[in-house]
């Protein structure tokens, strides 16, 4: 995706430079740099947006597309910052020490800047002089249609949102051969003349014959990435660097994210994401323990939650090499009608997802309607290998004298441990990191 960064005076465009350098994998194509007489915005982006980030000599915008965008602009003297709703695209500010308000599409950019890093909340936007709530989530009265016209209803928005991604002829679909990214991928295929489909996972991991399956299903150019434990731990570093986070399972899932992302991007510019399939329709097994009166609360929570988590993930693995993500199922139109389908519809008789596999009906082979959830770690191969692999050269000493934060934090685990130390390297000045996400349950 495109990056973004700015201060809230004139005359910073050495600073702007700066910072964007920081953010030169986001956009390999175009830069510019706008000042005005209250404010300097910078923005870079890849060919996919040309003509979408730099709309117009008063606006720098980083996202994809309508609904799904961060965008700093001034107008009347006074810059204003958005979010869109669900934070798909990242966002940052704080304060120089001249007091000046600075942002910045990743941290590593922001700290050019400032050292007074806090996330830019989803949903919000800056008018000068405060941040202001726009949209939140909240419940929705459940819609009363029977299950065949929900299922329609669903599978005419989620093809719709797929459209409006396609724009050329070549495109990408991340593929695990779970129920989202399949969905998807069926979905692209007859409005895509070449679409690419990717998998990734260990020698023999179940990802990987599932995606293939799919793959022959819809007819697509399909690619597959085959990973070791040592491609996983000459990636990590980098992997930290561009995820600016030590949360453990979130890192776990970004080493082959990233690795998949980095092999898509000598194909297509662009590439399709199941995320947020999960959350909006049940797909976690541990939901279905939930009872039904609390399961739309929880489902909220975990929504709400992707922005600097799962959504973090998608961003960053796809930006460190110049691809653009499509997460669909977080489109405006399939997010507002996804969170008024009842909650008995998206589990029933303990099948997670159970609206969703109505919608998709047809699309897909009957054995990937009904594969149930694998985590993306599991369903790779890696599984707790990396855990394992730290286990062996950080002590119980070690985790002991080094397990609590200067900020009151635990860390969970060895494993996070080890991250963190690669992680304090490069953001360890970034203040209290009340801006980095933690999965939740971790």
């Amino acid at each position: 995706m495109a990056g973004i960064a700015g201060v809230a005076a004139p005359g910073r465009q050495q600073q702007v430079e700066c910072m964007l350098d920081s953010l030169s994998h986001r956009g390999r194509l175009g830069r510019a740099v706008l000042e005005f007489e209250s404010a300097t915005l910078g923005g870079v982006w890849p060919r996919a947006q040309a003509g979408w980030a730099l709309p117009d000599r008063h606006s720098v915008r980083d996202g994809v597309g309508p609904g799904h965008c961060a965008a700093a602009r001034v107008s009347d003297g006074v810059m204003f910052l958005e979010r869109d709703a669900l934070g798909v695209a990242p966002l940052y500010y704080g304060w120089t020490s001249e007091g000046l308000l600075c942002f910045a599409s990743e941290v590593k950019a922001l700290l050019k800047a400032t050292n007074d890093i806090h996330e830019f909340p989803p949903g919000h936007v800056w008018e000068g002089q405060q941040l202001k709530p726009v949209f939140r989530l909240e419940p929705q009265a459940p819609i009363a249609d029977p299950p065949e016209r929900v299922a329609a209803e669903l599978r005419r928005r989620l093809t719709a949102a797929v459209e409006g991604c396609v724009n050329g002829d070549v495109a990408g679909c991340w593929l695990s051969g779970g129920l989202d990214s399949s969905t998807l991928a069926a979905l692209a295929r007859p409005r895509v003349m070449n679409l690419h489909t990717f998998a990734v996972g260990m020698p023999g991991a179940p990802d990987l014959a599932h995606a293939r399956q799919v793959a022959e299903h819809v007819l697509s150019r399909h690619h597959e990435v085959i990973v070791t434990l040592q491609d996983a731990l000459a990636v990590l570093p980098d992997v930290i660097f561009h995820l600016e986070s030590f949360d453990a399972l979130l890192v776990r899932s970004s080493v082959t994210h990233y690795l998949v992302a980095r092999a898509a991007s000598d194909h297509v510019p662009t590439a399709f994401s199941g995320e947020g399939g999960d959350e909006l329709f049940a797909g976690y097994q541990y939901l279905k323990s939930i009872e039904a009166s609390r399961l739309g609360d929880e489902l909220l929570d975990i929504t709400g939650r992707l922005h600097n988590t799962a959504l973090q993930r998608v961003d960053r693995c796809a930006a460190a090499h110049g691809l653009v993500p499509h997460v669909c199922f977080l489109h405006p139109e399939v997010l507002d009608y996804a969170m008024r389908i009842p909650v008995e519809m998206k589990i029933r008789q303990g099948t997670e997802k159970w609206i969703l596999r109505r919608a998709a009906d047809g699309l897909l082979p009957a054995s990937v309607l009904t594969r149930t959830k694998a985590k993306f770690w599991e369903g790779t191969g890696m599984g707790d290998l990396l855990a394992r692999y730290v286990d062996d050269r950080v002590s119980d000493g070690e985790f002991a004298r080094e397990r609590t934060l200067p900020n009151g934090w635990n860390l969970n685990s060895k494993e996070e441990l080890f991250y963190y130390r690669i992680f304090k390297e490069h953001f360890g000045c970034a203040g209290d990191l009340a801006w980095m996400g933690r999965t939740k349950g971790a």
